[in-house]
């Protein structure tokens, strides 16, 4: 029961410092309440505005500036913008979230294997990885979805297998430098197996730059998803996702530029909140960084 408590008491101490660490950064604490809110958005999007909201159809209100009615004005069919683009924050987050978490785990236990064991097994993933690192991520993306089709799940696929490639790299990287430490040979000297040295020993600390990798890649991926429904291969109307709101706001440009500000306002701040909580959390977890 004692080590249970100091257990506990010590990994409060952590996070109470790791905390202090990243108030000390203004704008990322700002941007996290940003962050919260759209999370919130998503989360209750439902209670916000109810869905048929989005695909309620009312032609005398087409093309509508923003007003009490509709706060963010309407589309060509008259369909509630600002419903539309509450909802669609599901998309675009479920997007950059669903696509970073699959990549973190299929990074982690590539980059992982590569960076412990070494030799044969460091040079196969290596040079798989270097292919694929050959062909920019959006062309792969939009091979991929090219050939599994446009739809939400070969979307996530496809750009999930554009982000692998740079955190097998990362996480080789700091594994590499973590299994040269001396916990690592006491636990081989114990017997432990290798997959419980790697994620019981090694991947837990050098977790420090892989979460501040994720954080920031979820902009990223979600740039990619709002870039690929743009231009037609990804998320497909009716669905409200923001880049494919876009997409439909580009005729409409000088005749109602409202379509096109609100969804691309969400976008930018939504990606600028990731980047700059990773800035944040990049201070928090250097042990370097000086108070």
């Amino acid at each position: 029961m004692s080590n249970a408590k100091t257990g506990k008491s010590r990994k409060h101490a952590q996070f109470m410092e790791f905390w202090r660490r990243f108030q000390k950064n203004k704008t990322a604490v700002l941007d996290l309440v940003i962050l919260v809110i759209i999370l919130g958005t998503a989360l209750f999007a439902d209670l916000i505005v109810p869905y048929a909201k989005c695909i309620e159809q009312v032609g005398a209100d087409r093309l509508q500036g923003p007003s009490i009615a509709h706060f963010f004005g309407t589309d060509e069919y008259g369909r509630d913008l600002f419903a539309r683009v509450v909802h669609g924050s599901r998309y675009s987050l479920l997007i950059g979230l669903a696509t970073s978490l699959m990549a973190l785990i299929i990074g982690a236990i590539l980059g992982a294997s590569a960076g412990y064991f070494g030799g044969w097994v460091d040079n196969v993933i290596s040079r798989i990885m270097d292919i694929f690192a050959c062909v920019p991520p959006i062309l792969l993306s939009l091979a991929v979805v090219a050939a599994l089709g446009t739809n939400l799940q070969n979307l996530i696929i496809a750009i999930t297998v554009s982000c692998v490639p740079g955190n097998v790299r990362l996480i080789r990287s700091v594994v590499l430098t973590a299994a040269e430490q001396d916990y690592v040979e006491a636990a081989k000297s114990y017997g432990t197996s290798n997959a419980r040295i790697i994620f019981r020993y090694v991947l837990p600390n050098a977790m420090g730059p892989i979460i501040v990798n994720t954080t920031m890649s979820i902009s990223d991926m979600m740039l990619s998803a709002a870039g690929l429904s743009f231009i037609g291969m990804g998320i497909q109307p009716p669905s409200p996702e923001w880049g494919a709101l876009l997409s439909n706001a580009q005729t409409y440009l000088f005749t109602a530029p409202h379509m096109l500000l609100f969804p691309g306002l969400c976008i930018l701040f939504s990606s600028l909140a990731f980047n700059l909580v990773g800035d944040g959390l990049t201070d928090a977890l250097d042990p370097k960084l000086k108070d």
